[in-house]
């Protein structure tokens, strides 16, 4: 069992490696999460830490109601955008909240995000959703629970005024979600700015896309990637 706890550290710390590589880093704040195998809560890095600066001894587990049950450190305020995420989406094993600006500002516009190209391809079913009731911390389970509504069954939401959520069946499709959603805002935004957009991807050719360019293994492809850059870049 030790070895299992040891494994799923290593895997969440990767995660955040892996964000902060993607360039989705915000100092000390946003967070990954993996759900615990057992049913306790989520493994979480531990607040006060940068993605970049997260090693095993710095994920914690989280219980549903707060608790820091496994691990050294304090558990984040916003650990209800995990909890009640997974206790809605049984599907959901990963989690990422983050504060990528271009989010911020595409959510801030009010416009439909388009499938400019493949990044927006997991959201745009028919639109990424938005979670409006705040844009302050999600500090509660009623917050927390209010989120997870406005995702639905979607691959995740913007919070205007805040940032994003994503989620998936696995730490890799999570975090390549956040980096995908980051692009997807970018992009539109940059369309806007030269005047577009005036085409994108319809709705059959985005169902075509999830299943060829967004297949298991490409994101997993994806974020392996992203792994190896950060472990490279920890060790020159």
């Amino acid at each position: 069992m030790e070895c299992a706890v040891e494994d799923l550290r290593l895997d969440v710390a990767d995660a955040h490696l892996a964000l902060a590589v993607a360039g989705q880093a915000d100092m000390v704040w946003g967070h990954a999460s993996l759900r615990d195998p057992q049913g306790r809560g989520v493994w979480m890095k531990a607040a006060g830490w940068g993605f970049e600066e997260i090693i095993p001894e710095r994920v914690v587990l989280v219980s549903p109601g707060g608790e820091v049950v496994e691990g050294d450190g304090r558990r984040h305020i916003e650990y209800p955008i995990h909890t009640q995420l997974m206790a809605a989406r049984p599907d959901v094993a990963a989690v990422v909240h983050g504060h990528a600006p271009a989010t911020s500002v595409f959510a801030s516009l009010g416009v439909p995000l388009r499938a400019l190209s493949h990044d927006a391809v997991p959201f745009v079913d028919p639109d990424v959703p938005r979670f409006t009731e705040t844009g302050d911390l999600i500090r509660d389970d009623r917050l927390g629970a209010a989120l997870a509504s406005a995702v639905g069954s979607a691959a995740g939401a913007l919070i205007p005024g805040h940032g994003f959520v994503v989620v998936g069946p696995s730490l890799a499709v999570a975090v390549m979600r956040a980096v995908l959603l980051d692009r997807a805002c970018r992009n539109h935004l940059a369309a806007l700015s030269a005047g577009g957009p005036a085409r994108w991807s319809d709705a059959s050719e985005v169902a075509a896309k999830r299943e060829s360019v967004w297949a298991p293994a490409q994101y997993q492809a994806g974020y392996d990637y992203l792994v190896r850059r950060a472990r490279a870049g920890k060790d020159s």
